[in-house]
């Protein structure tokens, strides 16, 4: 019984002694033996692997989940049926704002239409009508985003319809700034000809008052902002809207809310969260993420046999004295705990070096957004690393599992030696 509890025990001082002599290599080596620099750098570069990986997913996640909700609000109301439109609205905005979880709400219209410059060069373009409210409970929160001019629309020309706010990268396509004015056509608003009987598109005259930058290409390069009731005579739909966009609390509690709502509300009513609108992109993300944290794990599996090679060689190297050591009474026990030991110590130093390479290398790739991506294929222009405390943990917890179990096939193999065999061995 003693036996198997001196298995289990600490090691004591002989024995960190004897890991810490092993892993300096020859005499004459003051610092670590190459080998076990090797070893500890295998360690390193997977964990900083690891780390920077992890926090680019989480990046990109963030990121996108943040230029998304720029544009978009946390929870939209909106209606079944063909028409799509919402004409008893104000009594749909007083019961969501009845709601505990909703900060704030605002009948909007969303439509389409093309825009065209002086020039007549054209764009399709996607157009967003609500009410220019740029308080602290605003339901959008695009204000902080205007880059040039406010959501007031206030206009300086005398011949238009209203002024109208733009991405600034569909402003550069359009080669408009403000003051200039713009036309947008809309078929919704348009007259029908009796005689052909088709509608005839109705050409709105406009002034670019602003210009918005929300850092996501696809909004920038192809939105619009119009007043609401600007935005209800574009669409034709007189005093009625196309939903109520909603601001919750805490945006991840949008699902639960929903649903509420609609219970609330009743048919024809239905809600639509913004994870469930991007749920696709989201699991994509969720998906890669998983797979580049196991492609990356395969490093670290790299630097366990990095392990298990050094250990080996140490064991083949120290035979002779491992025999001696037994010879003198050390117990095959602490043999085995000395091999483990060693094991411990270039983990716990490999795994120390890479988090801390790691949240460094990640803070200064996300602080100084040097590597650029292309944000007509990523929507973001830069690539962000957001490294979590969670995922850290994860990954220094793993790369000390997996340099533990890399010490149990060296560490048999030293306890298993007798020490006349050991003392023999040329």
């Amino acid at each position: 019984m003693s036996v198997e509890r001196s298995r289990f025990r600490w090691p004591n001082r002989l024995e960190i002694g004897i890991a810490l002599r092993y892993l300096r290599g020859r005499r004459a080596t003051r610092g670590a033996s190459l080998t076990t620099a090797i070893a500890i750098g295998g360690v390193t570069v997977g964990v900083m692997a690891l780390i920077v990986v992890l926090g680019v997913m989480n990046g990109l996640r963030d990121d996108l989940r943040d230029r998304i909700l720029t544009a978009n609000p946390h929870l939209r109301v909106l209606t079944y049926g063909t028409s799509l439109q919402m004409n008893d609205w104000r009594q749909v905005l007083d019961t969501v704002r009845a709601d505990p979880d909703v900060v704030a709400a605002a009948p909007e219209v969303l439509t389409q239409s093309v825009v065209l410059n002086s020039a007549r060069y054209a764009s399709a373009v996607d157009i967003i009508g609500f009410d220019p409210d740029t308080g602290s409970r605003a339901a959008s929160p695009l204000a902080q985003y205007i880059t040039k001019g406010d959501l007031h629309f206030e206009t300086t020309l005398t011949d238009v319809d209203g002024g109208i706010i733009l991405g600034y990268r569909l402003a550069n396509r359009l080669s408009v700034f403000p003051g200039d004015p713009v036309e947008l056509i809309a078929i919704a608003s348009g007259e029908v000809n009796r005689a052909l009987g088709l509608a005839i598109p109705r050409r709105w005259r406009f002034e670019v008052t602003g210009l918005f930058d929300t850092g996501m290409f696809q909004y920038d390069d192809g939105f619009a902002v119009l007043p609401l009731k600007a935005g209800q005579r574009l669409a034709g739909l007189g005093d009625a809207v196309t939903g109520v966009q909603i601001q919750l609390a805490d945006p991840w509690t949008a699902p639960a809310v929903g649903v509420r709502l609609e219970e609330r509300l009743g048919y024809p009513y239905r809600t639509l969260d913004w994870q469930a609108q991007n749920a696709t992109l989201f699991s994509a993300l969720k998906l890669e993420k998983l797979a580049m944290g196991l492609i990356i794990l395969f490093i670290m599996v790299v630097a366990a046999f990095n392990i298990v090679g050094t250990l080996t060689m140490i064991v083949s190297d120290k035979t002779r004295e491992i025999g001696i050591l037994q010879a003198m009474g050390l117990p095959a026990a602490s043999v085995g705990r000395v091999f483990v030991l060693q094991g411990a110590v270039i983990g716990s130093v490999g795994t120390m070096l890479g988090t801390t390479a790691g949240i460094l290398v990640g803070y200064i790739l996300n602080a100084s957004g040097i590597i650029r991506i292309d944000p007509a294929v990523y929507f973001i222009d830069r690539l962000p690393v957001h490294i979590e405390a969670l995922d850290v943990i994860v990954v220094i917890l793993t790369s000390l599992a997996v340099a533990l179990l890399a010490t149990v096939l060296p560490s048999r193999s030293a306890t298993r030696m007798t020490p006349v065999e050991a003392i023999r061995h040329e």
